[in-house]
C-alpha cells in the first residue's frame, strides 16, 4: 500500500521555499497524513507547522537535520520526535547557526576575491529568519544578477572543492546522536545512498543511530532494497521522505511521491517507549 508519511521536509526556517503553514497545506493536498519538519540546524518552524497540522488533520513530527563529519565525509543525520524546546538542543542549534553565518561570510569573502561583488546583506535577505546556508548564497547571486542560475553557483563557485567553497563547522556523528537523544529523539542517517560506502555506514551504526532513511529521491530501487536489508539485519528503524525544499530545486511536485507508511512511524513511537 502506498505510504502517506513524509519525514523529510524543509521550510523557510532553513533553506526551504515554503513557510511551515504553506508546507502543511501542500502536504494535505498531496494526501499526506504525517509530515516531519527537518530544517537544517533549526526548529523554529515546528510550532507553526504543528498548529497548521491540527487545523488540517496532518500530524507533525518535530525534527531537525544536522550536518556531521566522519572520515572526511559530510554526513547528515535526521532527528525525529525531539523536544524542540529542550535547552541543550536549543543552545547547540544556536551555536551551529552562528557558525553557519561565519561560514557564509567566508564564502562571500572568497567570492569577492574572485571579483564577484556579492554582499552578505543580500545573502541574509534570502535567509530571512532561517538558518543561513549555501542555497541562500546561490539565490542571492542570481537575485543580484551576478550569475544566471542557482545551479551555476554550485557548479562553478560554492560546491564542494570549488573556488569559493568553505567547509562548515565539524560535528561528529556521535555528538549529533547524543544531542538528539538528549532531546528525547531518534537519530537516522539521511540519504546514505548519495555519499556513503559500506565501511562508513557500519561505522555510523556503531555510533548508535536508530535508523536509516531508506526512501529518498536519490536512492535507486537497488539502493532501497539494500538499505531495507541493513535495517533488518541490524534491527534498525526505517524512515523516508522527499527532502522537499521547493523553490529553485525544481521539486515542487515531489510531495507525496517518496513516502513511508504509518506503521513505520508507529514502530518509531514504540522504540521511544521501550
Amino acid at each position: 500500500m502506498r505510504g502517506t508519511v513524509d519525514l523529510h521536509c524543509h521550510t523557510t526556517a532553513s533553506d526551504g521555499a515554503c513557510r511551515p503553514s504553506e508546507l502543511l497545506r501542500r502536504a494535505k493536498k498531496a494526501g499526506l497524513t504525517t509530515v516531519g519538519i527537518t530544517d537544517h540546524d533549526h526548529v523554529g518552524a515546528v510550532d507553526e507547522a504543528s498548529e497548521a497540522g491540527l487545523e488540517l488533520g496532518v500530524t507533525v513530527v518535530p525534527g531537525v537535520e544536522l550536518s556531521t563529519h566522519l572520515n572526511g565525509i559530510e554526513i547528515h543525520l535526521l532527528g525525529y520526535f525531539i523536544d524542540h524546546r529542550n535547552p541543550a538542543l536549543v543552545r547547540h542549534l544556536a551555536f551551529l547557526r552562528s557558525e553557519r553565518l561565519k561560514r557564509a561570510e567566508r564564502i562571500v569573502g572568497r567570492l569577492n576575491n574572485l571579483r564577484i561583488p556579492l554582499r552578505i546583506e543580500s545573502v541574509l535577505e534570502q535567509a530571512g529568519e532561517g538558518s543561513v546556508g549555501r542555497p541562500h548564497i546561490a539565490s542571492a547571486l542570481v537575485e543580484e544578477g551576478l550569475l544566471d542560475s542557482y545551479h551555476e553557483a554550485f557548479l562553478k563557485y560554492i560546491g564542494t572543492g570549488k573556488p569559493a567553497y568553505e567547509q562548515n563547522y565539524q560535528v561528529s556523528p556521535q555528538q549529533a546522536v547524543e544531542v538528539i537523544a538528549s532531546a528525547g529523539g531518534l537519530s537516522f542517517i539521511a540519504h546514505p545512498g548519495k555519499t556513503l560506502d559500506e565501511q562508513t555506514l557500519l561505522e555510523l551504526l556503531r555510533e548508535g543511530v536508530d535508523g536509516i532513511e531508506v526512501i529518498h529521491p536519490s536512492h535507486t530501487v537497488e539502493r532501497v532494497a539494500y538499505y531495507r536489508g541493513i535495517v533488518s539485519e541490524y534491527f534498525l528503524l526505517a524512515s523516508g521522505g522527499s527532502d522537499f525544499h521547493g523553490g529553485r530545486r525544481n521539486d515542487e511536485g515531489i510531495l507525496g511521491s517518496y513516502t513511508i507508511s504509518e506503521d513505520a512511524v508507529a514502530m518509531m513511537r514504540r522504540r521511544l517507549q521501550s
